[in-house]
């Protein structure tokens, strides 16, 4: 999970902090040098967290914190505000080529950073914001990279311009620019090439593009898990060609959180994305309001409310809904459901977002869910809607369809049991008026077991 390690050490600090009544400024800074060598270890720019930990300090340790009701709330209240601003306050837009101009955007970075499948992604997302997209191939020396980008295309259901590999990047960028005018695509997105390392001839390649035709955006590809290498590479080819924007991918990976919280505040140029996963879906526009509760533990709902509204059927979510409020669940809404999951990027991801992450949290194995709906699929309609049918003769008949050893199909039988009974409690939590919200969730996912 993405940030796990800074936001256990930094949820651990503020537990500490929310535990005491009341707080002296001794306990405020003891609290602050945690979270300096938290960043540090997450490798956070030096420069950016000296920064970051005496802006907290200064307005941590006012008279109206130390004597407000939950002083150990505001400070926690003063981190997010300030992790927010390091990250840019304001979510950062695409400039578009004014009227029915064609809008350029060069994508650039190093080898590996996923440069080539972000640029599918990209091509995606601006498909749904109504936009004619075309990806045209100008790295010409990885081999296999024009055919890359073209089956991230077909992924994406989206044109791919190439001329092969015997002509300059720069001319066949300005032929696509000519292709997309006669065609009626309004965007061209430029998979230029990478390098192993920043080096002039890479340089002077993107530099030449830029001389040659209008670019409205230049954005960079970086690797998140890279940490402060990502935010060298940033200031790199900002220096050197002048970069309008950074995407970040890789996220749903062992981020520590360094490029993430340096990027802005060394280059001073925005996030624009966040690659999260895979599949092309996995791209999101980066909120650094909502990254800075990732990171704190704190969640994301308005990104799950998002990413639920693109991804669930309303129908199915309809159907299982009213079921959930008559107190019925069979294996088939278990079934659903765990689709359903599995398209908002799983259920590490969503719990994540909720805010239930981290220590504490059950052990999920996504291929798990693989092997459920293979077993699912195994039983017979009626015992799929009367799971109390599963005696073991049953079971063991599952097993052998779904080709899986029994202890599987029981391991499923005692999830789906916790699943229908903590509904249950929900349920009847929210009839008495009792259910605590994502407080109660917490406690109730933290008792099952995966």
């Amino acid at each position: 999970m993405a940030f796990e390690s800074l936001t256990d050490k930094l949820q651990n600090v503020f537990k500490k902090l929310r535990s005491k009544g009341t707080l002296t400024e001794d306990d405020v800074k003891a609290a602050l040098k945690e979270v300096k060598m938290a960043l540090l270890e997450a490798d956070v720019n030096f420069k950016v967290v000296k920064q970051f930990v005496g802006s907290v300090t200064e307005k941590a340790v006012g008279a109206n914190v130390m004597n407000g009701l939950n002083p150990g709330q505001m400070v926690v209240k003063i981190v997010n505000e300030e992790m927010t601003a390091l990250m840019g306050s304001d979510s950062a837009e695409l400039k578009f080529a004014p009227g029915k101009s064609v809008t350029t955007i060069m994508m650039c970075g190093l080898n590996g950073a996923g440069k080539t499948t972000t640029c599918g992604k990209l091509a995606q997302y601006l498909k749904k914001k109504g936009k004619n997209v075309l990806l045209a191939a100008c790295d010409i020396y990885r081999p296999a990279a024009i055919r890359q980008l073209q089956v991230n295309g077909e992924k994406t259901d989206t044109a791919v311009f190439t001329m092969g590999d015997n002509h300059s990047p720069v001319d066949i960028a300005k032929a696509a620019y000519e292709h997309a005018e006669k065609n009626n695509y309004n965007v061209v997105i430029l998979d230029t090439a990478g390098r192993q390392q920043i080096d002039e001839e890479l340089m002077q390649e993107l530099a030449d593009i830029k001389a040659a035709m209008t670019i409205e955006d230049t954005l960079l590809v970086v690797d998140s898990t890279t940490g402060q290498t990502a935010v060298d590479v940033a200031t790199g080819f900002n220096d050197r060609v002048g970069v309008d924007g950074v995407i970040l991918t890789k996220l749903d990976g062992d981020t520590r959180g360094g490029a993430a919280l340096s990027i802005k505040a060394v280059t001073d140029k925005p996030i624009l994305f966040a690659a999260t996963g895979e599949k092309p879906t996995d791209f999101e526009q980066f909120y650094p309001d909502r990254m800075a509760s990732r990171i704190l533990g704190m969640g994301d709902v308005l990104s799950l409310i998002e990413k639920a509204a693109e991804s669930v059927d309303e129908e199915d979510s309809k159907a299982i809904g009213e079921k959930f409020r008559k107190g019925k669940f069979d294996f088939n809404d278990y079934l659903m459901s765990m689709k359903q999951m599995n398209k908002m990027g799983g259920m590490t991801s969503v719990l994540s977002m909720m805010g239930l992450g981290g220590k504490g949290m059950p052990e999920i194995d996504e291929t798990m869910l693989k092997r459920n709906e293979a077993i699912i699929y195994s039983m017979t309609k009626e015992e799929r809607e009367n799971p109390k049918l599963l005696n073991p003769r049953r079971k063991h008949r599952i097993a052998k369809g779904a080709g899986v050893d029994i202890m599987y199909v029981n391991r499923l039988t005692k999830q789906f049991e916790q699943a229908s009974k903590l509904m249950k409690q929900m349920q009847g939590g929210m009839k008495k008026g009792r259910f605590g919200g994502l407080g109660q969730l917490n406690q109730m996912m933290r008792g099952l077991k995966f």
